[in-house]
């Protein structure tokens, strides 16, 4: 079971340093992966809003995240994470270029948060948090801390701390969405907030909540 959890944690990406501290940065893509997720936004962004025209808006954000499948491919490192991006630009593009719409470009991410909230809240209630699949491989724990109440609650409530910053996502910019073209600088700025900076500190706060107390002596 412990194999199945490292599993777990080394398919979604988390890492550990080497004395044993999740490795939040390098969990989060390092920052040429902190930059993959940022830069196809804000340079939609920055076009769109020198152009007003949406399709080289368009165009630029998937250039900007067709460059970093190159760059992966010329560092020879796995491709995954730079075509999952091409990918969602791409689907963000089709639709906002269907809709005429710059705004729906951010639409597809509000579609994905909301999955990511619900498996987690399944996963609560089914009482098998996401954060303990994930920390419990980091500090050794494997499995065994669904036998401990104690562990098993707190990493429910590590679990509903990444529950939150993915609500509060939703709560700040779906009505920016909703405002149309006079919202989307604001929903553009707050996406690039609230991507990858937030998810990082929503980690680190569930990896501080959820630390066991010490051993007695």
């Amino acid at each position: 079971m412990a194999d199945i959890a490292a599993g777990y944690a080394a398919k979604a990406g988390l890492h550990r340093t080497d004395d044993g501290r999740v490795d939040v940065l390098r969990s989060a893509g390092g920052v040429q992966g902190i930059a993959e997720s940022i830069v196809p936004g804000l340079v939609f962004l920055v076009v769109f809003t020198i152009t007003r025209e949406l399709t080289p808006s368009l165009v630029a954000a998937l250039a900007g995240a067709a460059v970093f499948t190159v760059v992966r491919i010329i560092q020879r490192r796995p491709l995954t994470q730079a075509l999952a991006g091409v990918v969602g630009v791409g689907i963000s593009a089709w639709l906002a270029n269907t809709t005429g719409k710059a705004e729906d470009f951010y639409l597809p991410g509000f579609f994905t948060n909301a999955a990511y909230i619900v498996a987690m809240v399944i996963s609560i209630l089914a009482k098998w948090p996401v954060a303990g699949l994930l920390f419990g491989f980091i500090r050794n724990e494997g499995l065994d801390w669904r036998k401990d109440p104690g562990r098993l609650k707190a990493y429910r409530l590590g679990t509903w701390i990444i529950v939150a910053v993915l609500a509060l996502r939703l709560v700040v910019q779906v009505p920016l969405y909703l405002l149309g073209p006079d919202g989307l600088t604001a929903l553009a700025t707050t996406r690039l907030i609230m991507g990858a900076p937030l998810y990082i500190l929503g980690v680190w706060v569930a990896w501080l909540v959820t630390k066991p107390a010490p051993a007695a002596s």
